[in-house]
C-alpha cells in the first residue's frame, strides 16, 4: 500500500493543498458572515439570507474540504510514515491541524446559535476569531514549507 501511495504522492499532495485552501477560504469567511449578521435584526431578510449563506458554506464547503484535507494528509502521512514520524516539526504541524479542526467545531456552535437566533457574542468577538486560523495557517505552512527543526 505504501508503495502505492508513493507513487501517487505527488496526485495526493495536490488534493491535500488544494483541500486545505477549500477549507482555509470557509476558515476565513464564515467569521466574517458572523460579523455581518451580528448586525442583522432576528427574523430580518438580511439575518435569514446571512443563515442560509453560512449554513451552505459550512455543510458544502468546510465540511468536504476539512474532511478531504485529513483524508489526503493521512494518505500522505501513512506513506512516509518513516520520515514523518521522527520529524519534530510535523508534530507541531499536526498540533495546529487539530487546533484548526477544533476552530472548524466551534464555528459550528456560533453558527447553531445564530440559526436559532441565540448569539450572544459580538462584532468585535469574530473579527478577532477571524484572526485565529489566518494564524494557524500561517504557522502551519511556515513548518510544512520550512520544516525548521
Amino acid at each position: 500500500m505504501q508503495d502505492t501511495l508513493n507513487n501517487y504522492y505527488d496526485i495526493i499532495r495536490a488534493l491535500h493543498i488544494i483541500s486545505v485552501i477549500s477549507w482555509m477560504a470557509g476558515m476565513l469567511y464564515l467569521p466574517r458572515l458572523f460579523v455581518y449578521h451580528v448586525g442583522a435584526s432576528a427574523g430580518s431578510e438580511l439575518s435569514e439570507t446571512l443563515k442560509v449563506m453560512e449554513r451552505r458554506l459550512f455543510k458544502i464547503i468546510m465540511n468536504p474540504a476539512s474532511i478531504a484535507t485529513w483524508v489526503f494528509g493521512g494518505l500522505m502521512l501513512y506513506a512516509r510514515w518513516d520520515l514523518f514520524m521522527i520529524s519534530p516539526w510535523m508534530h507541531t504541524k499536526l498540533l495546529f491541524v487539530v487546533l484548526m479542526t477544533g476552530v472548524h467545531h466551534m464555528y459550528l456552535k456560533y453558527l447553531r446559535a445564530f440559526a436559532e437566533d441565540r448569539n450572544k457574542k459580538s462584532e468585535k468577538f469574530y473579527r478577532i476569531l477571524n484572526e485565529v486560523p489566518t494564524i494557524m495557517m500561517i504557522i502551519i505552512v511556515v513548518l510544512a514549507v520550512v520544516e525548521p527543526f
